[in-house]
C-alpha cells in the first residue's frame, strides 16, 4: 500500500512539476521565425529555426516574424508647397533583418515604423508642388523609402517599398484642372486644325503652279469633275466651260460687230 502511494506521489511530482519544466524548456521556431533569446536579462542572440532548449526560470525568449509587413499609412493632411491642402495616404513594405535590434532597440518596432513613416510622409510631400506630386510620383516613393529606412535602419528593420496610394484633392481645385484639362484639349484641337488648314493650302498651292505652267491640266480636271457628276442622280448639272472657249467667242462676236456696215439714216 505504502508503495503504491509512493509511486502515486511520483507520479504527480512528475506529471505537475517535471512536465512543465521540460514543456518550458523546449521551444519550436517556425522557418519564418527566430528566437531571441535572453539569460538573466542578458542577451543571448537569435535561435532558430527547428527546435532548441532553453533553461527554464532563467532564460526569456521573444518570437520575431521575419516576414514582409504589408503597413497601412492613414490618410494625411498635407499643404504643398504651393500651398494646396490635399489628402494623401500610403503604403509600406519592411521587415525584421536584425531580430536582436528590432527587440533590444525599440519597444515596438512595427508602431515606431508606422509613425516614422507618417512623419516623413507629410515632411517630403510639403516640400513639393502639387504637379510634382501628381506627375512623378516614383521619384517621391523612391524618396520616401530612402529617407524612411534611414531611420529604420538601427532597428534592424529594412523598409523595401514606400507607395504613395491615393492623392485626394479639393473639389475647388477638380474643378480648375478639369478646365484646364479642357482648355489643353481645345488648344491641340485648334493647332491641328490649323496645320491641316496650313498644309492644304500648300497642296492647293503647287497645284495651282502645275496647273498655270500646263494648261491641259485644266481641262482633264474638267473631264473629271464631269465624270463624277455624272456617277451621281442629280436632277441638275452645271456644266464648267473653260474660260478660253469664252474668250474665242467674245473675239469672234468682236470682229462681226467691227465690220458690220452702219446703217444709212433715213
Amino acid at each position: 500500500m505504502d508503495t503504491l502511494i509512493s509511486l502515486g506521489i511520483a507520479l504527480a511530482i512528475v506529471f505537475f512539476v517535471v512536465l512543465p519544466i521540460v514543456a518550458a524548456a523546449v521551444k519550436i521556431v517556425q522557418e519564418y521565425e527566430r528566437g531571441v533569446i535572453f539569460r538573466l536579462g542578458r542577451l543571448e542572440g537569435a535561435k532558430g529555426p527547428g527546435l532548441f532548449f532553453i533553461i527554464p526560470f532563467i532564460d526569456r525568449m521573444w518570437k520575431i516574424d521575419l516576414r514582409t509587413v504589408t503597413m497601412d499609412i492613414p490618410p494625411q493632411e498635407v499643404i504643398t508647397r504651393d500651398n494646396v491642402t490635399v489628402k494623401v495616404n500610403a503604403v509600406v513594405y519592411f521587415r525584421v533583418i536584425d531580430p536582436s535590434m528590432a527587440v533590444t532597440k525599440v519597444v515596438d518596432f512595427i508602431r515606431a515604423t508606422s509613425w516614422i513613416a507618417q512623419t516623413t510622409l507629410r515632411s517630403v510631400l510639403g516640400q513639393s508642388d502639387l504637379d510634382t506630386l501628381l506627375s512623378e510620383r516614383d521619384a517621391i516613393n523612391l524618396r520616401l523609402q530612402k529617407i524612411i529606412d534611414e531611420q529604420t535602419e538601427p532597428w534592424g528593420v529594412k523598409v523595401s517599398v514606400v507607395e504613395v496610394k491615393d492623392v485626394e484633392l479639393p473639389q475647388s481645385m477638380q474643378r480648375a484642372m478639369a478646365r484646364q484639362a479642357e482648355a489643353e484639349r481645345e488648344k491641340r484641337a485648334k493647332v491641328i486644325h490649323a496645320e491641316g488648314e496650313f498644309q492644304a493650302s500648300k497642296q492647293l498651292a503647287e497645284a495651282a503652279a502645275i496647273i498655270a505652267s500646263q494648261p491641259t491640266t485644266l481641262q482633264l480636271r474638267y473631264l473629271q469633275t464631269l465624270t463624277e457628276i455624272s456617277a451621281e442622280k442629280n436632277s441638275t448639272i452645271i456644266f464648267p466651260v473653260p474660260i478660253d472657249l469664252l474668250e474665242g467667242f467674245k473675239r469672234v462676236v468682236e470682229t462681226a460687230a467691227s465690220t458690220r456696215e452702219p446703217t444709212p439714216l433715213g
